[in-house]
């Protein structure tokens, strides 16, 4: 980029006015320095390691109750198995009813309740197990003991599929613990992972942290969100494994930019200065940038110029279809961009092949995008009107159907739902690229359903984004 452009975006003595900019007065960073302060060690200790490697085999024996059956089945549905869900007719009464019998089994109850959220379109009796235990759950929950309560109101918050494997295992380990028949080799093994792979995060965390101080981040873009600790949640999400450590750094990187890049076309630049900044984008005017690679080059350009195809639907004053709205909005989710990056950080498995299969939008991959779009726009909608912004899917939606806006919200939540279904078909085996590269996909959108469940998590971070941070780069755990 030009240093005229540089320049014009950046805050300096010269723009600081208001005038013209929709400033929204963000919320600062909430962690300031302390993954800089924080010491870290540089090596694991020896014991340490040991045990770890020390704990590797363990046989469980299984019956066929319903607690076992669900099980069986959503480990299947998880590694892209084609079960039937017939499976579960047999807990099923006379009338096509699942037995009354089976309240009173409330693992089982839970287990089917985490089975059923693999669901896959017409498969009505998981749909039926889905309200189901659904009900029955949230009335056994203040009845039942810890530790059972506590995994019942985890599982009602977020169910298995759409939750973050790390933070998933973090929460999981006291549950565990705290069951009396828990295997004393499998709960060590467990906590020492977690250990190991925590002070390798927060090394990571600890080297990203001096890269944006350097950037002097809140000085120069004081109008942006200072969300990279969030983004690094959202990276580690992606890919926790230690062999990937530069891949989430790289990830992390430029989520960053990019949530920066976001702000400046919705919050802060002008007209004239976005234009510039998009035609600069599309000459590839900025130093260094023939070092990227041509499909990035492409994806970071489509992009740019689709945030400004929204900016001037608001200049405009302009609601376009949903339809219309959905083929940019689906791009400036930055969804794809995302995945693009994740691949490039897995040489041990991606090929060019996955990348063309990737650029050809599956189905799977327009799902995940769809999730993440239509989950930001309903929950910001309200935040978003308060300001000048863009139209968003609920405004499209409302002023293409004449609809109120409880039911654009309801019909927007029902294409989310089914958007998931089609991310679960994606899964089912044979596949055309690799289980690891799906695996991207699906931890993105559980990012996503982690920041935007109930509110705009990431603008005005919430609890559960702040207790997932926590737990993940913050509490050591006791071995």
């Amino acid at each position: 980029m030009s240093a005229q452009v540089s320049a014009n975006l950046v805050l300096n003595q010269d723009n600081m006015s208001k005038e013209n900019r929709r400033l929204a007065d963000f919320d600062p960073g909430l962690w300031g320095d302390i993954f800089l302060s924080s010491p870290v060690e540089m090596d694991m200790d020896a014991r340490t390691q040991l045990e770890y490697e020390e704990l590797k085999e363990n046989h469980v024996q299984v019956e066929d109750d319903l607690c076992t059956t669900a099980v069986r089945f959503l480990l299947l549905r998880e590694h892209g198995f084609d079960v039937h869900c017939d499976t579960f007719n047999k807990f099923k009464d006379e009338n096509g009813k699942f037995k009354e019998s089976l309240i009173s089994d409330v693992k089982g109850m839970l287990k089917l309740y985490e089975a059923a959220n693999f669901q896959v379109h017409g498969e009505d009796i998981l749909e039926v197990a889905l309200s189901f235990t659904k009900l029955q759950l949230k009335l056994a929950e203040p009845k039942v003991d810890y530790p059972l309560s506590a995994e019942i109101a985890g599982a009602l918050n977020r169910s298995l599929r759409k939750s973050l494997p790390r933070l998933v295992a973090r929460s999981y380990i006291p549950i565990y613990e705290a069951y009396g028949s828990h295997d004393q080799n499998l709960l060590k093994f467990a906590k020492l992972d977690f250990k190991i792979l925590q002070h390798l995060h927060k090394k990571e965390i600890k080297e990203i942290s001096r890269w944006w101080k350097s950037l002097d981040f809140v000085t120069n873009f004081p109008f942006a969100r200072d969300r990279m600790v969030e983004c690094y949640l959202w990276a580690n999400g992606v890919y926790f494994e230690p062999h990937y450590s530069i891949a989430r750094t790289f990830l992390t990187k430029v989520i960053c930019l990019t949530s920066l890049i976001d702000d400046i076309y919705d919050a802060y630049g002008t007209n004239e200065e976005l234009e510039l900044f998009t035609n600069a984008i599309n000459r590839w005017d900025i130093n260094c940038i023939d070092q990227l690679p041509e499909y990035m080059k492409k994806m970071l350009y489509h992009t740019l110029k689709s945030y400004y195809a929204e900016f001037k639907w608001l200049q405009e004053n302009y609601i376009p279809t949903f339809e219309e709205y959905m083929s940019v909005a689906l791009v400036t989710s930055t969804f794809q961009l995302f995945t693009v990056v994740a691949f490039v950080g897995m040489e041990d498995s991606i090929t060019k092949e996955t990348f063309i299969w990737e650029f050809n939008y599956p189905k799977i991959l327009r799902a995940s995008t769809i999730i993440s779009r239509l989950m930001d726009d309903v929950v910001t909608h309200q935040f978003e009107r308060e300001r000048e912004h863009p139209p968003s899917a609920v405004e499209c939606y409302m002023k293409q159907y004449g609809a109120p806006v409880q039911a654009a919200y309801d019909e927007l939540n029902k294409q989310i739902k089914s958007a998931w279904m089609d991310m679960t078909e994606g899964f089912l085996k044979p596949t055309e690229v690799p289980t690891s590269a799906l695996d991207r996909i699906l931890n993105l959108s559980r990012g996503l359903d982690l920041f935007y469940q109930n509110d705009d998590g990431y603008t005005f971070v919430c609890d559960s984004v702040k207790d997932g941070i926590t737990s993940l780069l913050i509490e050591p755990i006791s071995v």
